[in-house]
Formats: C-alpha cells, structure tokens, sequence
C-alpha cells in the first residue's frame, strides 16, 4: 500500500494567479491561528483568576457576605459556608468538589497546559509568516521580471 506524500512545489514555478490562491490560504490559515492564539491566551487569563480566586477562599472568611456569579454580569449576596472545599467547573456543565489545594492543582495543570499550546501554536504561526513573507517576496521578483518586459 503506497502512501501518498504532498508534493512540494517549488514557488518560482508557479504563475501569479496561483500565487495569490496560496497567499490567500496562507493569509486565512494565519488568520484562523491568530484567532486561535487569542481565544487561548483568554482561557489562560479565566484560569489564572480562578487559581487566584481559589486563593482568596480563607478559613478566616467563613460566614462572610459574598457576591456569587450567576452570569458573567449578574452577582447575587451569599455567605461562604465551607471554606476548605471550592465547586471547580470542569466543562461542559459538569462541576467537581475539590479542596482549595487539589483546585489550585487543578487550576495550574490547566495554565500550563495552554501555556505549552500557545507556544507550540506561536512556533506555527511563525513558519506561516514566515512562509508567508516568501511566497509576497516571489510574488514581487515575478511582478517586477514581467514589468521589465
């Protein structure tokens, strides 16, 4: 059973109008990237303000007035009954009891795996660049060979 590789080919070889078709995926694939690399580095920040959050649950805060987020915008009054264990959402509708330490644990497991995403995410979105300032200096040389013509 043969394996089919993608066929590499060489820019030069290539017209304009080809070119610019793969310009314009590159420029579509950088930008879902970039897409991409924002919506992780927010998913980063909500987890680094949960692992603070999990840190501002003390002992010496039992039966203290708190506002409880319902919503991203809506907050009511509660008391902090149980300052040892937090509810942890874990996604998709699904919330753990864990104690402050295993959320912290947990919280931290999460930033670090985004962060080791974001960076292999960062070393793509460089080689698209990258590929990208090529294929614009090729396009170029090809425009400037046929206008000296």
């Amino acid at each position: 059973m043969a394996t089919s590789q993608p066929q590499q080919i060489a820019l030069g070889d290539l017209d304009l109008a080809q070119l610019a078709e793969v310009k314009r995926q590159l420029e579509e694939e950088l930008s879902h990237l970039s897409n991409s690399f924002t919506q992780l580095r927010q998913a980063q920040a909500k987890f680094k303000a949960c692992m603070e959050n999990v840190g501002e649950v003390k002992p010496q805060n039992r039966d203290k007035t708190i506002l409880v987020p319902l919503t991203n915008s809506l907050y009511v009054p509660g008391k902090l009954c149980d300052t040892d264990h937090v509810i942890v959402d874990v996604g998709t509708g699904y919330y753990v009891k864990k104690t402050r330490p295993q959320a912290a644990k947990y919280y931290e497991a999460k930033v670090d795996y985004i962060k080791s995403n974001l960076e292999t995410l960062q070393e793509t979105l460089a080689r698209k660049q990258d590929n990208l300032n090529l294929l614009v200096n090729v396009m170029q040389s090809k425009l400037q060979t046929e206008a000296a013509k």
